[in-house]
């Protein structure tokens, strides 16, 4: 009997198996631009990528290269994986070793939203450029609330992707049991906290998509 395959789940793995099987026809992911340890192919039944790439590989198997400037030629690749950072912040937390800079040591932040920002469009300028036609691109995202304001990273994200010719064909929810949360966090809490995370799936057009 065949499942139903839905739009939200606690496992990423199921998100990732889920995504190739309705979007990538041989089921593989030819490279992943922001490898770090690997998680989404650890005891999940998904291949790793012929390509890993990392800014500080922690793997004698993973390359150093920057995602926004990749050793492949145009038009050459079928599937990206990217899970890219999502913090930015000046705050006193980034030199501190208390429960404060958990989340900063965990995942890595830039200086600034804009900074950040400007990340994610060079990088999907890239990964434009890679893929072949019709390919694929899996954007792994998070909104987020920094310094009392909302940033809806996701809308930012999939704006720019079509600005550059990108079609957002799927958006997949991952829901999370647990956050990791400070105590300064729960005492200043004027937002809700976010429980869950994107899976963006892009496919590279060869004209900008427009909606009516």
């Amino acid at each position: 009997m065949l499942e139903l395959i839905k739009s939200i789940s606690y496992d990423q793995g199921e998100i990732i198996r889920n995504i190739l099987k309705l979007h990538v026809p041989d089921g593989k992911i030819d490279c992943d631009a922001t490898y770090s340890k690997g998680v989404f192919y650890t005891n999940t039944g998904i291949e790793k990528p012929l390509y890993r790439y990392d800014i500080k590989p922690q793997y004698d198997d993973v390359e150093y290269a920057d995602c926004r400037c990749l050793p492949h030629p145009d038009n050459s690749l079928n599937c990206i994986m990217y899970d890219p950072p999502f913090l930015a912040t000046t705050g006193k937390s980034l030199n501190e070793n208390g429960d404060n800079n958990i989340i900063n040591k965990r995942f890595g932040v830039y200086q600034s939203e804009t900074e950040l920002h400007r990340f994610y469009k060079n990088s999907l300028a890239e990964f434009y450029r890679i893929l072949k036609e019709h390919g694929i691109l899996i954007f792994k995202c998070q909104d987020k609330v920094s310094s009392g304001k909302q940033y809806l990273s996701h809308v930012f994200i999939i704006n720019e992707a079509v600005k550059i010719g990108f079609y957002p064909k799927d958006l997949f929810v991952l829901l999370a049991k647990n956050r990791i949360v400070a105590d300064w966090q729960l005492q200043n809490q004027k937002n809700a906290r976010k429980f869950h995370c994107y899976f963006i799936v892009f496919e590279k057009c060869n004209k900008v998509v427009k909606y009516i």
